[in-house]
């Protein structure tokens, strides 16, 4: 079988299909089989383990994760990659090939529990992926994907720091992240425009709150204008006085921003809101 993760292997291949990477998938593919081995190594994946990959496109990462002894369902979107990902079934038949939209799946029917995701995400579905998984531990154990590096960086981000934001907040929520390493755009064909991370979160319990949507409309809200106070950018919303009983709570002072507080901060926060 072809090494597809060397470019002239991968361009006979697509040529060999009639397919070409897509820009409106945001297709662009694996071309070193380190960072390949990197990834599965991340993601921890063990003889036996069962795994979810999005976008396969030609199969370099499902090539490993079955040699690694896994059990891959692969959604794949794309026709004509699907059509051909089952030329990697393994003589145990370990691989299970869906053709169709992830988002759009019922899983279900397609997962076990204690699934491990991983994946080279288009960059333009990494938010929905993310939002609609991150908090489904029934299905995961764990996710380990690859993603903007700009991104990664808010992901893993400290109280404090430019990257810390709402969405540092929700995925820690929900998970343990951890930032694994930096991919260069020579990694690909064809080389996109930004440096790629790969990230792994570990799924958690959350923490108990009465609504996690009103929870996380308290924290999109008090990020919209990050350089301002929390109590003014709440301010309109909620009732002022339980704002600062939350914010006395927390002992930071009145005039401290989102950026400086931190999950546990934010729980306490919303609590004193929530109750009044």
């Amino acid at each position: 079988m072809m090494a597809l993760y060397k470019p002239s292997a991968l361009r006979a291949f697509l040529e060999e299909i009639g397919a070409s990477p897509k820009k409106s998938l945001s297709q662009n593919f694996l071309v070193d089989g380190n960072i390949i081995r990197k990834i599965v190594s991340l993601a921890h994946v063990q003889p036996g383990d069962f795994v979810l990959e999005i976008g396969p496109g030609p199969g370099v990462l499902t090539e490993e994760l079955l040699a690694r002894g896994a059990h891959v369902l692969a959604v794949e979107k794309d026709r004509k990659f699907a059509a051909a990902l089952p030329r990697l079934q393994t003589p145990d038949h370990r691989l299970t090939v869906i053709e169709g939209d992830i988002l759009e799946q019922d899983l279900s029917k397609l997962l076990k529990p204690k699934t491990k995701l991983v994946a080279n995400l288009p960059y333009q579905i990494t938010t929905p992926i993310l939002t609609a998984f991150l908090s489904k531990r029934e299905f995961f154990e764990s996710i380990t994907v690859m993603v903007q590096k700009e991104v990664a960086a808010r992901f893993s981000a400290r109280p404090g720091t430019k990257d810390y934001s709402s969405i540092t907040l929700f995925v820690q929520f929900y998970s343990q992240p951890t930032y694994g390493f930096t991919v260069e755009p020579t990694c690909f064909y064809p080389p996109p425009r930004v440096k790629s991370s790969v990230v792994k979160f570990t799924l958690q319990d959350p923490p108990p709150v009465s609504s996690e949507g009103a929870f996380f409309a308290l924290t999109r809200r008090a990020f919209q204008q990050r350089r301002k106070m929390v109590r003014t950018s709440l301010k309109n919303d909620y009732d002022l006085a339980s704002i600062d009983r939350g914010l006395e709570k927390i002992g930071k002072g009145l005039q401290v921003r989102p950026e400086n507080l931190s999950l546990t901060d934010f729980l306490i926060l919303f609590q004193e809101i929530d109750q009044h």
